[in-house]
């Protein structure tokens, strides 16, 4: 049983949370400034958050950077904005906002650039390989008083807002237990999710995900037990966590590399217990099953790949000012961040410079 390292937690109740988010709304809504955006990297998730551009009001591609010179040409052909040369030509183009796209162990090292530089910071997750190396990003992100947030995209869609406000109006009671997680097999050799080199694995791929669902709605891990293995190239292929949390209740998160598994949510309490079907961290349905015998259905189609909520979220944050999210607060990336390190401990698994 490993226990997990205490950090900072100002964490709000929901019914705050939500308001705070309404008058952030509000403010945004009578400025109108177009955002900026510069993207590092080209790959895959770089593609869906440009694509989701497109949703967000007043705000644009300006820049784009890749070490590859050809890819990133390509993607500017298609979705607009300035090749810059270098990384420090982005931070020097004129951008408001960064959005990292590039694999795990290169983001906080961008991050941390980016914000000296002043520049405001959508940071992909993981947002850190560990604890640590999350705090220098958050004390960079104080110093230069610039907006710095992990891009965890299930909080922003309709369907999660619509299940807590629905929690919030006919609730189920407090969350006694939370499952989630996904595992998928058949990864191509020589992807960086498989790369020792490069921070793989599936705990900060795609387990980090579930490691959200549980911390959102216990809080802060307290002791997390871990079984799991490493693969061939020495990252982890599959990771089971059991963990208690700081509010009392009990989560399961699994993860993996080399099993097919499905994708669902769970959550209990006392009077009922709500099913986010899979793909669960894409949510459009939830089914929340009452002890009382009813059964209620929630479904909410979201547009633009998804991405695009959390970062027009981002947008008003920016316009309003503020340089924390009240939705993905640092607090909770830095729980989150804990769950993971006290996995990654139990199966002895530890990346460059650890």
């Amino acid at each position: 049983m490993a226990h997990v390292k205490e950090v900072a937690a100002g964490s709000a109740t929901e019914v705050v949370t939500e308001i705070v988010t309404e008058v952030v709304s509000e403010s945004a809504s009578a400025n109108d400034t177009v955002i900026r955006w510069g993207i590092v990297g080209t790959g895959r998730i770089a593609r869906r958050f440009a694509q989701g551009l497109a949703y967000v009001p007043n705000a644009r591609l300006a820049a784009v950077w890749s070490r590859r010179a050809e890819p990133a040409a390509a993607f500017a052909e298609e979705f607009g904005g300035e090749v810059c040369a270098s990384f420090d030509a982005l931070l020097e183009s004129g951008i408001d906002a960064l959005y990292i796209a590039t694999i795990h162990d290169s983001h906080a090292d961008y991050a941390i650039a980016a914000l000296q530089a002043g520049v405001h910071v959508l940071c992909e997750k993981p947002a850190a390989l560990n604890q640590p190396q999350l705090l220098r990003v958050l004390d960079a992100a104080r110093a230069a008083q610039r907006l710095f947030m992990e891009a965890m995209k299930p909080p922003f869609y309709p369907l999660y807002r619509k299940l807590r406000a629905h929690l919030n109006a006919d609730p189920i009671g407090t969350a006694g237990f939370a499952r989630a997680g996904y595992s998928m097999s058949g990864v191509p050799a020589g992807q960086p999710v498989l790369s020792l080199e490069h921070a793989g694995g599936g705990l900060l791929d795609i387990g980090v995900y579930g490691i959200f669902f549980v911390v959102d709605w216990l809080g802060a891990p307290r002791d997390v037990q871990t079984l799991g293995r490493l693969g061939p190239t020495g990252v982890d292929t599959f990771a089971s966590l059991n963990s208690l949390h700081e509010r009392g209740g009990i989560s399961q998160v699994f993860c993996g590399l080399d099993l097919q598994g499905k994708g669902d949510a769970l959550l209990m309490a006392e009077h009922g217990h709500v099913t986010i079907h899979e793909p669960w961290w894409n949510p459009a349905r939830a089914t929340i099953r009452y002890a009382d015998g009813r059964v209620v259905e929630l479904a909410e189609p979201f547009e633009g790949g998804g991405l695009n909520y959390e970062t027009a979220h981002f947008c008003e944050l920016i316009r309003a000012g503020q340089l924390e999210s009240p939705v993905m607060p640092h607090s909770k990336s830095l729980q989150m961040i804990a769950m993971a390190d006290a996995a990654r401990a139990a199966l002895g698994l530890k990346y460059a410079g650890e």
